[in-house]
């Protein structure tokens, strides 16, 4: 689907693919067909608001950001609404990314291959590091230092490979748990074609809901502690 405007692109920097019928890989396909749903829903929000008519598609973008916005409020506090839109993108595109393997059997869960996650992983990571200079300035250097000035140097190396270790924890955590669901739904449709893997979809879409909101939810920690002024 993706192949003709992807070769187009490419060849516009004067990159030519190796396979020209696939340029791209299966994931990143995937993710890319979750952006455009994502943006179509986010343009149908917009032409449909409606203050004394409000549509389904109106109602559940409201109860979203609602629900968004709580979190934020209770964990990031004070500033909480610069960071909404971030964290509600995030949570939806990891959450479709999750369910895109159980809606249709042509279909995959990009976040099941470990780059989606990495990525994913790698832009909260720049994201929340940005604010935190952003809001603290030098000052931000503070948190990496510790309060006792002769353990600096030994402070400041723990604190580097703790902040590194989130990026492996975010990863290893999403990529693990869509990657087994998948291939466990996958082995008990191929022993036991029905009734039985019904089961376990159930559980791999309650597993889906959860990672999402746990991304999600580590994602608003991490920048409530990068834009805190007490360090």
């Amino acid at each position: 689907m993706f192949a003709a405007p992807v070769d187009k692109l490419m060849a516009l920097v004067h990159v030519t693919p190796e396979y020209a019928q696939a340029p791209i890989t299966n994931p990143v396909a995937m993710e890319l067909l979750v952006f455009v749903l994502l943006m179509a829903y986010f343009v149908a929000i917009r032409l449909t608001l409606s203050v004394e008519k409000p549509g389904p598609v109106q109602h559940i973008a409201e109860m979203t950001h609602e629900f968004v916005s709580n979190q934020g409020e209770q964990i990031i506090g004070e500033g909480y609404e610069r960071f909404t839109s971030y964290l509600i993108v995030l949570g939806l595109f990891i959450l479709i990314c999750n369910l895109m393997g159980l809606l249709s059997p042509w279909l995959e869960s990009p976040t099941a291959n470990v780059l989606a996650p990495l990525g994913l992983a790698l832009v909260t990571f720049v994201y929340y590091h940005y604010h935190g200079i952003r809001v603290n300035g030098r000052g931000y250097i503070k948190q990496f230092l510790g309060p006792v000035w002769w353990l600096y140097p030994l402070m400041f190396l723990i604190e580097i490979i703790s902040h590194c270790a989130r990026i492996l924890s975010l990863t290893v955590r999403l990529y693990a748990n869509i990657f087994a669901g998948d291939l466990l739904i996958l082995a008990f449709f191929s022993i036991i074609p029905i009734a039985v893997p019904l089961v376990f979809i159930g559980l791999h879409f309650g597993v889906d809901i959860i990672q999402a909101y746990v991304f999600m939810l580590l994602a608003a920690i991490y920048l409530s502690l990068a834009v805190s002024h007490e360090h």
